[in-house]
């Protein structure tokens, strides 16, 4: 299988966490490009519409996609052991890491105990809710794991512009303690006639 090892000795963790780097990476990079090809005119209307029947994702909404998008959005997680062959283990946990990695991004829970909020760049849950929130046609927030890609090519604006507005918004309520121009205020006594 594409020279991965299956024998002993086994990889060290050093191994392992280059390998894992660098299959993240390449998963990244070729994800971004495949994803943002599906979400053009004739990609969106014949492939990816399905699996943006999820306008709120959860978990399982993350396999849940036309069969041909399982084909083209799994190369990208092969290219990396294919480009880099390592060891069995390796293979099993970036497989592992990958499920795990993309049920999280679509679970619509941005914990804030998850290990992923280590990693520089990670997008998560609420990243990737934006692109799926803002409609079919959503020229955004396309990368898989990490966001450089969106940042580079310019295409998490609307997602920066949205998280801008909404600090503010939430910064103006806790100063004024007003919500909603402050119609629910109760101190404010109403004469009935």
């Amino acid at each position: 299988m594409i020279g991965i090892r299956t024998s002993l000795p086994l990889p060290s963790l050093g191994e392992i966490v280059a390998q894992l780097f660098v299959y993240f990476i390449i998963e990244d990079y070729t994800n971004y490009w495949l994803h943002r090809f599906l979400h053009c005119k004739w990609g969106y209307e014949k492939i990816h519409w399905v699996h943006h029947e999820y306008t709120a994702p959860i978990g399982y909404a993350a396999s849940y996609s036309h069969w041909l998008e399982v084909l083209l959005l799994g190369i990208p997680s092969f290219l990396g052991p294919a480009t880099a062959p390592g060891h069995m283990i390796t293979f099993w946990l970036w497989m592992a890491l990958r499920l795990i990695e993309s049920i999280e991004t679509h679970s619509g829970y941005d914990l804030p105990w998850t290990p992923t909020k280590l990693i520089p760049f990670y997008g998560g849950a609420e990243y990737h809710d934006y692109h799926h929130s803002v409609g079919g046609q959503s020229q955004s927030n396309f990368a898989s794991v990490f966001t450089y890609c969106d940042y580079i090519y310019g295409t998490d604006k609307g997602y920066r512009y949205q998280k801008k507005v909404m600090k503010e918004l939430k910064d103006g309520v806790k100063s004024t303690g007003l919500q909603n121009g402050g119609s629910h205020n109760s101190s404010v006594d109403f004469k009935s006639d």
